[in-house]
């Protein structure tokens, strides 16, 4: 079975960074993009960040310039740089992964960490 599990939020003042990490773990052929999305409360959850096997790259564009997302092949693992954090940023983060396993193509979703931003 393919899982998704990610590490790296907390608590952080604004202004601060945190970095996200995601591994995946099972059997896995080939990860297409793999990505990161958040859900604030009582909000969609939304992208924030998504990469192609190939490293092309996109943003919300909340968070040009302050995040960046990148991914180790080797390790399965995706990771996101968050800096100049700001308080709007509190959510539930979420990784996701387009993968070919086991048990086919799957898109794969993380559990959750929290990231939260004090003013």
């Amino acid at each position: 079975q393919v899982q998704l599990v990610e590490s790296g939020g907390g608590l952080v003042q604004a202004g601060g960074s945190l970095r996200l990490s995601c591994a995946a773990s099972g059997t896995i052929f080939v990860i297409d993009a793999m990505g990161w999305y958040r859900q604030a409360p009582g909000k969609q959850r939304e992208l924030v960040a998504a990469i192609t096997n190939g490293g092309s790259a996109n943003y919300a564009d909340s968070v040009k310039g302050r995040f960046a997302i990148s991914r180790d092949g080797a390790k399965n693992t995706v990771y996101l740089q968050m800096n100049s954090l700001k308080p709007e940023d509190t959510a539930v983060y979420y990784c996701n992964a387009d993968i070919d396993g086991y048990l086919g193509y799957l898109e794969v979703w993380g559990q959750g960490t929290l990231v939260t931003v004090s003013s």
